[in-house]
């Protein structure tokens, strides 16, 4: 069984072999389609339908693909792709390339099959159509659906009518009779109406059925004359009814394992002018039987309880049967592969009553007697000889002159004239002589069923027996030897069937009819009374040929004799190669034209002949290997010589024992079918098939059980790669887990090495950064020394500018000549008091400029402890150790100390400074009183007032560096009270300008003295901050 799947393609062929369906199932070709995605799935096969002429089918899948498949073409194509499933298909009867197809959205669309195009779309069902039946003429079609039926006119694709019914009474089938012009509607309710076509017109309705015999309608069919009306349901009963008389004739009843009819369909015949007797019977369990009406014979049947048919279509001319499978692929039938009672032609209305053959004789006068190792012929009496001449001598006339006509205008006689004086037939005309001579019937038809049937059995392996280089002979040979098993079941058994017909396949490869007639006609002529001792030798035949032997030379047969030669090897191998070992093709060629136009009994002859010929190098043969080489290959023997021994030998021949006693006259096979031939002992046959039967099933048997043992095997082989494929998966997934591990530890090492090393860069980082803090503020540092040194500078250059205008105004004073020894005076006192406020105001800058640097150094002492701090907590942080964290507690305690001891040095040095400061005022002061003594006796009252704004200052300068602010500013009042009670008390006694300018040196004093004690502010804030800041910091590392 050949199988092709459609996949996506388009076009194609069918079948890439030419298909030989066997008999057993008949089948042509399985169609699959199956698509070619990621994820193939099966697209199954839903409807199918024949054209008209049966050798086109139509089929369509559930997603919507129609093919069209031509089985005389052997192509395949996509005519359509309709996108939804097709629900009933029908061809166009009048025009041949258009079908019809209904689909599931209740529409139903024709298309052109050549042009792929819709051609028309008609609407108007409201539920899905399952039938369409199209009349014989193709004008109109019906389509039914559940609950309507509706009248196509194809033409015009317009609905002509519809048919309403009641929503109780659905509808079953609605058609066409074939050959007729009445629609037939069946309900379900199992009234049957036949209409007329053009007026619908109700002619008739059949009667119920029978009540003990009433099943439900399901599915119906009627015969191609449409006199026959076959009805089923779910029953296994069968209602036939003759709609001329409209009365139910015949009730089958199926087989008991037939519980439903799904489907039902007549098969065609050649022969039966339209009254089918086989019908086609579809069941519930996805058989489909056909069975004869007439006789009630089951014939055969397709489909298995594995692979059940859903629908099947038979085509128009009986041939093939489309059926869609259970799993939704399409199988095609060959019919005349299932069974051989399809068409077969009607007997001959001419019968012919044939003369008695001149050796029949009455069963009286006829007696046998056999011997050991040879048969004698009958005896007869003389009389039997006198009146079989008398009716020789009057029938000559007609008689002989019929005998020799042949075929084709040639006469026997004249061939064998021919064939005296040239010894062969043309090689142009001999084939044509063949057929004349065998008056072959050229029955195409019977051979074609024979054809049909399949490779036998018996021949399915003849290729490992009989090895041939061409694979086209041994094609041939395989179906010539399968036509003659299946013509006759001897020949399956016949060992030597081969070698006889391998020289007339060879010769005959190209015509098969011809090779198979010329054989069928050489065993039924010259090789008579061969198969009555099979599966022996044919004994009668070789006892005839002995005989003729030892008539004709005794000496050879005596030798055969003490050599214990027999017939079966000096006799027997020549017949069963008719001579084809042991002569080249033109010698083989040459006797056969002699063998074929003359008696049967000439193909005897000539082995006797053969012998004889040969004597000299038989006669020297001593050993049977050698008598045996002999006989089956080519020897030095000319075949002219061996043909003018047989001619001599069947006229010398006593006829007592010449074979031609024996051996009936050529007979022609008949026309139109091969006769039966069963010239074998049925008896040998029927033992040999039952011990083949049972050799047959042993070997099943065998061959079942070696096939359980090799499953288990392959079971436990499977197991055992199974398991084994398991371990080396457990293998690998172990060594892949550790893998993963040891990529994790190596990835955890380097996440280690990378953050330490990223902790080594912030420490880097962090100590550059700090580096970079220290820099910025050693720069920031240098600058405001820088700034103080420019300031200082200033000072010095605005003291000198001041000294050289003293100076001048010293000079001018001179150069006056003493003009105003009084003002004189005053200035110079002014002057030594301004000199002194700026010594003053000196001294206090570098007492402020000291004390920013003690508070840089602190602050720097201050970022060096806070370095230390931190340094000391990232230590505990990675050792935790809680005595390392106490010795690290010790030393912040011990750096605080340390630093509050820098402080307390700080504040020493500036209280130092300003006990330099004090003594240095005071030494000043001193210097000051010891200048001042000079002019204390001019004026005391200035003296005193000179010495308690000394004393003010010094005071207030005191109080800047030891006491707070409030303490502060009641002695700046003080301060300021002093010289306003001075200046009040002295006003009388200063000048003016004097007085404006100590008012002027007291509001710069006010002004910057608020800006020194803000700095100071500041100081002590930062101090502060500092100080709780370095006092959190061991509770944090505590915590």
């Amino acid at each position: 069984m050949q199988s092709t799947d459609l996949r996506n393609k388009e076009s194609g062929k069918i079948w890439h072999r030419k298909p030989s369906p066997a008999t057993r199932d008949g089948i042509i070709v399985n169609i699959i389609h199956n698509t070619s995605d990621y994820h193939p799935k099966v697209l199954r096969f839903l409807n199918v339908a024949f054209d008209g002429t049966g050798d086109c089918l139509i089929a369509g899948d559930h997603q919507g693909n129609i093919y069209v498949f031509d089985l005389c073409g052997n192509r395949f194509n996509l005519v359509q792709r309709t996108a939804q499933a097709c629900t009933a298909l029908a061809f166009n009867l009048r025009r041949k390339s258009e079908f019809l197809v209904a689909l599931a959205d209740y529409s139903i669309k024709c298309f052109d099959t050549v042009t792929k195009e819709l051609v028309s779309w008609m609407r108007g069902h409201e539920s899905s159509v399952f039938s369409i039946s199209v009349h014989a003429s193709g004008k109109y079609a019906i389509t039914t659906s559940s609950d309507t039926a509706q009248l196509w006119d194809l033409d015009t694709f317009q609905r002509k009518r519809k048919l309403n019914i009641r929503q109780s009474v659905g509808i079953q089938k609605v058609f066409f009779l074939p050959l007729s012009n009445t629609i037939l509607s069946c309900f379900k309710d199992n009234s049957i109406f036949a209409w007329e076509c053009d007026t619908l017109f109700c002619k008739y309705q059949l009667p119920a059925p029978p009540e003990s015999s009433s099943i439900l309608y399901k599915v119906f069919a009627v015969t191609r004359d449409g006199r026959i009306l076959a009805a089923g349901g779910k029953s296994n009963h069968l209602h036939l009814w003759c709609l001329e008389a409209r009365q139910l004739f015949r009730i089958i009843q199926m087989p008991t394992k037939v519980r439903a009819i799904r489907h039902l369909e007549f098969l065609p015949d050649s022969f039966d002018a339209g009254s089918n007797q086989v019908l086609g019977v579809l069941s519930q369990d996805g058989i489909m039987r056909f069975i004869n009406t007439q006789t009630c014979k089951l014939l055969f049947e397709i489909g298995s309880l594995d692979e059940g048919i859903s629908s099947s279509v038979i085509s128009p001319h009986g041939r093939y049967i489309a059926s869609i499978l259970e799993n939704g692929s399409l199988n095609i039938y060959s019919v005349q592969a299932l069974t051989q009672e399809i068409n077969k032609p009607p007997p001959p209305l001419v019968k012919v009553i044939e003369d008695l053959p001149k050796n029949k004789l009455s069963s009286s006068d006829l007696k046998m007697k056999v011997t050991s190792g040879r048969v004698q012929q009958p005896a007869k009496s003389r009389e039997s000889k006198i009146q079989t001449r008398i009716l020789k001598q009057d029938l000559t006339g007609n008689f002989e002159s019929k005998k020799n006509e042949l075929p084709d205008g040639l006469n026997k006689k004249r061939l064998q004239i021919l064939l005296k004086g040239y010894g062969e037939y043309p090689t142009k005309y001999r084939m044509f002589i063949w057929r004349s001579l065998l008056q072959l019937p050229e029955n195409h038809t019977a051979f074609s069923s024979l054809i049909d049937k399949g490779t036998h059995v018996a021949f399915l392996n003849l290729q490992k027996k009989y090895p041939i280089k061409s694979r086209k002979l041994l094609r041939v040979l395989q179906r010539t030897l399968s036509s003659l098993a299946h013509w006759s079941v001897i020949f399956s058994d016949t060992p030597y069937l081969p070698l006889l017909a391998f020289p007339f396949v060879k010769l005959f490869q190209n015509n098969q009819l011809i090779c198979f007639e010329v054989i069928a006609t050489l065993i039924m002529n010259w090789c008579q009374h061969w198969f009555e001792y099979f599966p022996n030798p044919p004994i009668n035949i070789l006892s005839m040929i002995e005989n003729v032997l030892a008539f004709h030379d005794k000496e050879l047969l005596q030798h055969f004799i003490d050599h214990d030669i027999t017939s079966q090897l000096y006799a027997w191998p020549l017949l069963e190669t008719v001579f084809s070992e042991v002569l080249t093709r033109e010698e083989w060629l040459k006797l056969f034209d002699n063998i074929f136009s003359n008696h049967p009994s000439f193909l005897l002859m000539t082995v006797v002949a053969y012998n004889i010929c040969s004597r000299v190098p038989l006669l020297n043969c001593n050993l049977k290997d050698d008598f045996e080489f002999f006989f089956h290959h080519r020897n030095n023997l000319d075949i002219n010589v061996v043909i003018r021994q047989v001619y001599h030998l069947m006229e010398t021949t006593p006829t007592a024992i010449h074979p031609d006693s024996v051996l009936h006259v050529f007979v022609a096979l008949t026309k139109g079918q091969y006769p039966v031939f069963n010239q074998y002992p049925k008896f040998t046959m029927d033992c040999q098939t039952q011990e083949r039967e049972r050799i047959r099933n042993d070997e099943l048997d065998y061959l079942r059980e070696r096939q359980t043992v090799e499953d288990m095997q392959a079971e436990v082989d499977q197991q055992r790669v199974e398991d084994e494929a398991w371990y080396q998966n457990q293998e690998l997934l172990r060594k892949a887990e550790e893998t993963k591990r040891e990529m994790l530890l190596q990835e955890e090492e380097k996440m280690i090495q990378q953050r330490q090393r990223l902790a080594a860069v912030k420490r880097e980082l962090k100590i550059k950064e700090m580096h970079l803090q220290d820099d910025v503020r050693r720069r920031f540092l240098k600058l405001q020394q820088d700034q103080r040194e420019m300031e200082l500078r200033r000072l010095d250059d605005e003291i000198g500018r001041k000294n050289l205008t003293q100076n001048q105004e010293a000079v001018a004073k001179e150069m006056r000549a003493d003009a105003d020894a009084y003002r004189q005076k005053v200035d110079l006192e002014e002057h030594m008091f301004h000199k002194r406020i700026e010594a003053g105001e000196m001294q206090s800058q570098k007492t402020q400029k000291v004390m920013e640097e003690n508070l840089a150094k602190a602050e720097q002492a201050c970022l060096n402890t806070d370095w230390q701090i931190q340094s000391l907590h990232k230590q505990k942080c990675e050792k935790c150790d809680d005595l390392q964290r106490n010795e690290c507690y010790q030393e912040v305690a011990k750096l605080l100390r340390e630093n509050r001891r820098k402080e307390i040095e700080l504040l020493n040095a500036m209280v130092e400074e300003e006990a330099k400061k004090w003594k240095e005022a005071e030494g000043k002061e001193f210097d000051l009183r010891s200048a001042k003594k000079a002019s204390a006796l001019s004026d005391a009252p200035r003296k005193w007032f000179l010495k308690q704004e000394i004393n003010a200052a010094v005071e207030h300068a005191d109080n800047l560096c030891h006491k707070e602010k409030s303490r502060f500013q009641n002695e700046q009042e003080d301060s300021s009270c002093l010289p306003r009670a001075s200046q009040l008390n002295d006003t009388s006694e200063m000048d003016p300008s004097t007085q404006i300018s100590l008012n002027r040196r007291a509001v710069e004093w006010d002004t910057s003295g608020p800006n020194l004690i803000k700095k100071v502010r500041n100081l002590r804030q930062r101090l502060t901050a500092q100080a709780r800041h370095r006092c959190q910091t061991p509770h944090l590392l505590a915590t």
